[in-house]
């Protein structure tokens, strides 16, 4: 691809290096933008900035937030007593969609993947764990991507959590194995929530 400019070449780099942004996508992407006022290009990388200076991680579930606690934690009206357990904000994002769930997010930050060098101790485990010693949980539901690993990550934790009295539950089936939650539609995500089954470890 050759370009008539450095600035342009730089920004269609700059586009590309995001997911699901190929070199023809990013370059209509800037061509968009040199048409558009100054102001509003201005306006756009100024909420970027500001996006990435400003996020954090809510101090209880981990899950993006603007203050220390998300507006979910921070909502008196969800039901405390249960965390859905899942591997990253998307799956929040897919899960909220539904409108069929209303306890507590817990956000693990992947999956156990011995393959990609990824332990227990590389995700928010411990910080689960010590949640449900703490604030009176008495149901987990696990809606991790039903994978291998997601599988494993599932009996890991499900095994921390044998001597708590807390109940272990996992989504129903209606997500395919090898599937991911952001992308199943609304009706199956919200009927796998709400058809949840309990976990009974070796036996799936």
């Amino acid at each position: 691809m050759n370009f008539s400019s450095k600035y342009i070449e730089e920004a269609v780099d700059a586009f590309a290096s995001l997911p699901g942004i190929g070199k023809k996508t990013a370059l209509r992407l800037v061509l968009h933008l040199t048409q558009q006022p100054k102001e509003t290009v201005q306006q756009f990388s100024a909420s970027v900035q500001r996006m990435r200076d400003n996020i954090r991680e809510c101090e209880r579930c981990f899950n993006l937030s603007d203050e220390k606690l998300c507006t979910i934690c921070a909502d008196k009206r969800r039901d405390d007593t249960t965390i859905c357990v899942v591997e990253g904000i998307r799956d929040v994002m897919a899960i909220e969609d539904t409108g069929q769930y209303r306890g507590l997010y817990h956000v693990l930050g992947g999956v156990i993947s011995p393959i990609e060098g990824v332990g227990p101790s590389d995700l928010n485990i411990d910080a689960l764990i010590q949640r449900l010693e703490e604030e009176g949980v008495k149901e987990v539901i696990m809606a991790i991507n039903p994978t291998i690993e997601g599988d494993t990550t599932i009996f890991y934790i499900s095994k921390q959590l044998k001597d708590k009295e807390v109940k272990v539950s996992t989504i129903a089936r209606g997500v395919s194995f090898g599937g991911e939650l952001e992308y199943a539609d609304e009706l199956t995500l919200g009927r796998s929530i709400a058809a949840r089954v309990p976990y009974g470890g070796e036996g799936g």
